[in-house]
Order: C-alpha cells, then structure tokens, then sequence
C-alpha cells in the first residue's frame, strides 16, 4: 500500500489533462460520498461539517469540474494517486469552502476510483479535538488516508 512515506507526492498545481479525466470519472462517486459522510458523521460529530450546516445536500455537491482547483500526483508502483482540492460554491470565499480528495488510477486506460474524501480528526495540546471537513484555501493540500 502506497503511503507517505513510499512514495513522493508532486508539488501542487492545476489540474491537468489526466487530473480531469479522473476527476470526471469519479464526480459522481464523489459527491454521493460526500453527501453520505456528511450523513453519517452529524450523528456523532456534525463538527466536521459545521462549515456547511446550512448548505442542502444538493448545495453541499454543487461543485462541477470548473471548481476543481488543485492537485498533487503522486507515482507507485501500480497506479496514480491523485489529491485534488474542489471548490464549494455555495459557500463564502472568506470561509471554509473546499473539500480534499483522494483518487486511484492505474493510467490513462483504467478507470479511476475515489479513495476517500479527507476528514481531519485533530488532537489539540489541551486533550480535547477539533474536527473538520471542509478546508480554507490556504490549507495545503498533502497526503491523507482518510
């Protein structure tokens, strides 16, 4: 299994030919995903999706592809892992508006999977947790495994 520590993941960039295609591939997987985490983690911890508590299901998936922003690559042995950041247009600029995602494919011949969409669990110095899934801008885009 490819982790950080395997394999080097690029520099971010716009997305590119073959980061669209993936992205296209999976668009639909991806935002049936998001709508059903979202789902399940308001039952224990709607922390994550505090940012867009507001936004309907409809509105919370109604990115497309021009709002796909960034990516990282990184190479294994058997296939492309591709990080994208997407943009969700119902929410402000100024705020938390972007989801992370993690995609598989093993070349420009295979069809592309979705991995998973980032969910940060973060332990603060004072033992507490602070829990999100939905990014600022300027929150890089790195490796993640959930």
């Amino acid at each position: 299994m490819a982790t950080a520590e395997t394999v080097e993941l690029g520099a971010t960039h716009e997305p590119k030919e073959e980061s669209l295609r993936v992205f296209e591939q999976i668009e639909h997987e991806l935002k049936k995903t998001l709508v059903h985490i979202r789902h399940e983690h308001d039952k224990h911890e709607p922390e994550y999706f505090a940012a867009a508590e507001h936004l309907s299901d409809a509105e919370l998936a109604g990115f497309t592809l021009d709002d796909f922003q960034q990516v990282r690559v990184a190479v294994s042995a058997y296939g492309i892992h591709i990080f994208g950041k997407v943009r969700i247009p119902a929410l402000p600029d100024d705020g938390p508006a972007y989801i992370h995602f993690r995609a598989f494919t093993g070349g420009p011949d295979d069809e592309a999977k979705l991995h998973s969409i980032h969910t940060e669990d973060k332990e603060e110095p004072d033992g507490g947790h602070t829990f999100r899934a939905i990014f600022t801008q300027n929150d890089p885009l790195e490796w993640f495994d959930t």
